[in-house]
C-alpha cells in the first residue's frame, strides 16, 4: 500500500489549493479514503472522508471550505481547499483503510494507511 500526496505549498489567506494523493498497491475504488492534518504540538484532525460510493464527510468547523473527490480510473484522491486561512497551516496527510475509519470524532480517526504528508502554509 502506497499513498503519495502532492500539491502543497504556500498561499496567501483567501487563496485556494488542490492537493492530490496518488495511491497504489490496493483496490482504490473499494477503500475508505480521506484527509487529515496536523500542526506540530497539536492534535491530529480529520478533515475529509470519502467512502467507496463517493459519499463525503467533513467536520462542521471547516464551514464548507474543503471538498474531497476521487478519480477511480486514476487511483487519485483530491482535496480542494478554498478561502484558506492562516489557521489552515499544517501538514496534510492522505489516508486509507479497508473499512470505515475507526474513531468516535474527527480528532480520533485512525485509518490504517497514511502518506508521508504535504505541507500547506497560509500567510496572512
Amino acid at each position: 500500500v502506497q499513498l503519495v500526496e502532492s500539491g502543497g505549498g504556500s498561499v496567501q489567506a483567501g487563496g485556494s489549493l488542490t492537493l492530490s494523493c496518488r495511491v497504489s498497491g490496493f483496490s482504490f475504488s473499494r477503500y475508505f479514503m480521506g484527509w487529515l492534518r496536523q500542526v506540530p504540538g497539536q492534535e491530529r484532525e480529520g478533515i475529509a472522508t470519502i467512502d467507496p460510493a463517493g459519499i463525503t464527510g467533513y467536520p462542521d468547523s471547516l464551514q464548507g471550505r474543503f471538498t474531497t473527490s476521487k478519480d477511480n480510473a486514476k487511483n487519485t484522491l483530491y482535496l480542494r481547499m478554498d478561502n484558506l486561512k492562516p489557521e489552515d497551516t499544517a501538514m496534510y496527510y492522505c489516508a486509507a483503510d479497508e473499512g470505515p475509519w475507526n474513531g468516535s470524532s474527527w480528532l480520533t480517526l485512525q485509518p490504517g494507511y497514511w502518506g508521508p504528508g504535504t505541507q500547506v502554509t497560509v500567510s496572512p
